[in-house]
């Protein structure tokens, strides 16, 4: 087009060349405007380029607002959401899908974390703080960075979506991730009391844990929707149901071929001995433990010998597929006496803490003797995902096993205290375990647990399944002067179940207890299934919306190993006896 403008002027041009009809002047004056009109030409084909550009990439922004507004619909905070990831600067080229939408978000979330890791950091290094205080904070720093590692586990588990496992399994493990960055901010506010230095520190951290929690609900939220809608699609495709997916099952991809073998078989070849007479390759559980080699893929069994053992220990998060191997319940125990009252954080109290994924315990005992005059003060607290404890005794008062986070399970132990003595936020489930009351401090109730679900998107809860419910000998000659309840609700959307178990009449007719007012009573989840015994009766317990009395074994069917812990998957590599279902 250019090629015939220059043509038609230069002929005009080579006219007056011709005929004579202009003085130089006016050819000058003919030059000009032949040279402005081309420039107008050429403006207005570039104009009309950089217009069909940016009609373009309003299109883009326009279907990638639409993704987005779809997507973030499905979640408690959608404006937030909505607002959070169109104002990021590459949305229009990164999102085309609801799988962008989520990327994106947990990639905004993880910048927000990081942020504040520097911001808890700097309030940590300022003088004047309390031990508790600082130990607060450090707990906030550990929660940080496990949540950049779960964020960076869901970005890992995104792209392989739909690719190496099945939907199914990528569905449980999303949604574990996401409950658990969940969880982490709450465990963070929580380490601080009500004094006015913890209230002020508690406010300075509040604004922007708010803010990265509701991201990564929202992110949760949309993980749901997403992998609900596509294990609906493949099942109608493949016509295939539930059952006879679930009737495989797939080792984690975490266990050894000869881890394979050995669980199997049922031989356990210890790699270390733990002696507190010097007899092993180690005095202290401690120092087998920080010797163990790090993610390691292959089971690592640390066993230990008969002995108390007054020590606190943990396994961190490069410590992977441990084992404590004891010799039994009553002759290897770990004991420690932390406790809040004495200075430290519930979270730091524990006198065994597992972070590490893949752990396994066989013939422990865990111990906190602090008592119930000192409140809370944890026997063990567990974040590990894929943990299971077996034949173990768990002994406290307040606050005795933390289950902190991820999938959990417990088979054949006992566990013992008085104020909400299970608590915490693990999917968790207890199977034919005895879960015992003990004498509390004067005028104080007994409660066996406290669920600290926040969000109902979170695949978090307590299952208490085949168990035996009851009071230790010192109760039960006084269990009329001191109440006890199955559970009473720590967070909003508290989770508990109680089927198929045999409940003693030391749980009060109620059943279950307030946490103050009416706070969580029409959004908690409370159950009772199929239970027997003098305290298991229905017709006094309490007639909150949350709680229900369940009657159909559907409903059941979603509490049971296979379902809430995708035990499918995983349970058969404990070597640990196990029911996946009812």
């Amino acid at each position: 087009m250019m090629t015939h403008i220059r043509d038609f002027f230069a002929g005009i041009l080579d006219s007056g060349k011709n005929i004579n009809l202009f003085s130089n002047r006016k050819k000058l004056l003919l030059t000009a405007f032949a040279s402005i009109l081309l420039l107008s030409v050429l403006i207005g084909i570039i104009v009309g380029v950089k217009s069909r550009n940016s009609t373009t990439e309003t299109t883009r922004i326009s279907a990638a607002h639409a993704i987005v507004k779809s997507s973030c619909s499905a979640t408690l905070y959608p404006e937030l959401c909505f607002s959070a990831i169109t104002n990021h600067p590459h949305k229009a080229k990164k999102v085309k899908s609801q799988k962008d939408v989520i990327e994106l978000a947990v990639n905004i979330i993880t910048t927000a974390v990081e942020h504040n890791y520097f911001h808890i950091k700097k309030l940590a290094t300022r003088k004047g703080r309390t031990h508790r205080q600082i130990s607060a904070l450090h707990d906030c720093l550990e929660m940080v960075s496990e949540t950049l590692d779960e964020l960076h586990d869901v970005i890992k588990d995104l792209e392989e979506y739909q690719t190496k496992r099945s939907i199914r399994q990528h569905a449980d493990d999303l949604k574990t991730l996401m409950s658990s960055t969940i969880t982490n901010q709450e465990t963070c506010i929580d380490g601080f009391s009500n004094d006015a230095a913890d209230k002020y520190l508690r406010k300075s951290l509040k604004k922007s844990e708010d803010w990265v929690e509701k991201m990564c609900s929202n992110a949760l939220a949309m993980i749901c929707n997403m992998t609900s809608t596509d294990l609906a699609n493949e099942r109608k495709i493949n016509g295939r149901n539930l059952k006879e997916e679930q009737s495989n099952i797939v080792w984690p991809e975490w266990l050894s071929t000869k881890d394979r073998r050995l669980l199997q078989s049922g031989t356990v070849t210890p790699d270390v001995v733990v002696a507190a007479d010097g007899s092993g390759d180690y005095e202290t559980v401690a120092a087998a433990v920080e010797a163990a080699p790090s993610k390691s893929k292959t089971r690592y069994v640390i066993r230990i010998k008969s002995g108390v053992y007054r020590e606190n220990v943990e396994v961190p998060k490069n410590k992977k597929n441990i084992m404590f191997m004891g010799d039994g319940r009553n002759d290897t125990i770990i004991t420690g006496s932390l406790s809040v009252k004495g200075g430290t954080t519930t979270f730091k109290s524990a006198t065994v803490a597992i972070v590490g994924d893949g752990f396994l315990a066989r013939g422990v005992t865990f111990e906190n003797t602090a008592g119930a005059s000192n409140h809370q003060a944890v026997a063990l607290r567990v974040g590990s995902d894929f943990s299971a404890f077996y034949q173990c005794d768990i002994l406290g008062h307040q606050d005795t096993l933390y289950v902190h986070r991820n999938r959990q399970f417990y088979i054949n132990c006992l566990i013992a205290g008085t104020i909400d003595f299970i608590f915490g936020n693990a999917a968790a489930v207890f199977q034919d375990c005895d879960i015992h009351a003990r004498l509390p401090g004067p005028g104080q109730k007994n409660m066996l647990t406290a669920q600290s679900r926040t969000d109902p998107n979170q695949n978090t809860g307590i299952v208490i399944q085949k168990c035996r419910i009851g009071a230790t000998s010192d109760l039960l000659p006084v269990q009329g002067s001191f109440p006890t309840y199955l559970g009473r609700p720590w967070k909003e959307y508290a989770r508990t179940v109680v089927m198929q178990s045999i409940v003693s009449d030391v749980i009060h007719s109620a059943g279950w207890h307030e946490w103050n007012g009416d706070f969580g009573l029409d959004t908690l989840y409370y159950g009772e299934y199929e239970n027997t015994g003098a305290g298991a009766g229905t017709s006094g317990r309490v007639k909150w919306k949350g709680f229900r009395v369940i009657t159909s074994s559907s409903e059941a069917q979603e509490f049971i190993p296979e379902n809430f812990i995708a035990g499918h998957s995983w349970l058969s590599s404990t070597s640990f006896p196990y029911s996946l279902g009812l």
